[in-house]
C-alpha cells in the first residue's frame, strides 16, 4: 500500500506498515470511501503510541455497514439492532500500561510484559480487530448524533476518524463503563483527533 493518500475502495484486504505497526484494512464490497486509507493508518497509529502500545504488532481494521454490525452486536454483545463501532481485543488490558481510561484495579504491565506467548520467526502479535459501520458513520454525522456524546456537528469523515480512534482504546484496554474512565476516554480522544 503506498502513502499516497487514495480513498478507499472495496477489494482484497491490504496492510499498510506505520513505525512499529501493521494496520490491515479490510473494506466490505458496497462500503463508501469517505478518508483515504492512509488517513485512517495515521489514525490508529497515533492510537497505539499513545497508549504505548506493545510492538511490533499488526492490527485489523474492517470497515462495514449496519448489517454486518448488527449481526456481531447480536452475537458477541447480546444486543439487538447496529451499533457504530465492536472491538476484539485480543490482549488482556494488563499487557498496556496503567492509564485513567483503564477498568479499576488493572495494572499493566508495560511492553515488558505484553507477549508471554512465543510466535514462530517472523510473525507479529495481533493485538486485536476494529469493525465499523461506514453506514452508521453516516447517519450519525448527518443527523448531528456524532461524537460518541450524540451531540456532535460535523462531517461523517470526522466521525469515521472518531469510530476509528475510539475501537483502537477499547484495543488497548480503554474503556467507558465508569464516569472517571468516560471522562479520561473522551478526553484523549479529542487530543488525538486534533492532532491527526
Amino acid at each position: 500500500m503506498s502513502d499516497d493518500g487514495d480513498a478507499l475502495g472495496a477489494g482484497a484486504p491490504r496492510a499498510i506498515y506505520l513505525g512499529r505497526w501493521r494496520i490491515d484494512l479490510t473494506i466490505r464490497p458496497g462500503v463508501p470511501g469517505l478518508v483515504p486509507a492512509i488517513v485512517l493508518a495515521r489514525t490508529i497509529r497515533a492510537t497505539l503510541q499513545a497508549c504505548e502500545a506493545p510492538g511490533p504488532a499488526s492490527i485489523g481494521l474492517i470497515l462495514a455497514d449496519d448489517a454486518e454490525l448488527a449481526g456481531l452486536n447480536a452475537t458477541h454483545m447480546g444486543k439487538d439492532g447496529p451499533t457504530d463501532v465492536l472491538s476484539f481485543p485480543l490482549l488482556p488490558p494488563e499487557a498496556f500500561p496503567t492509564h485513567a481510561g483503564g477498568a479499576t484495579g488493572v495494572v499493566g504491565r508495560g511492553r515488558a510484559g505484553a507477549f508471554d506467548f512465543a510466535l514462530p520467526p517472523g510473525r507479529r502479535p495481533h493485538l486485536g480487530d476494529i469493525v465499523v459501520s461506514v453506514e452508521r458513520a453516516i447517519d450519525q454525522a448527518e443527523a448531528g448524533l456524532g461524537g460518541q456524546t450524540g451531540d456532535v456537528h460535523w462531517s461523517a469523515a470526522d466521525e469515521l476518524r472518531l469510530l476509528v480512534t475510539h475501537g483502537t482504546l477499547h484495543v488497548c484496554g480503554w474503556d467507558h463503563a465508569e464516569p472517571a474512565e468516560e471522562t479520561s476516554m473522551r478526553a484523549l480522544e479529542q487530543r488525538l483527533l486534533a492532532g491527526t
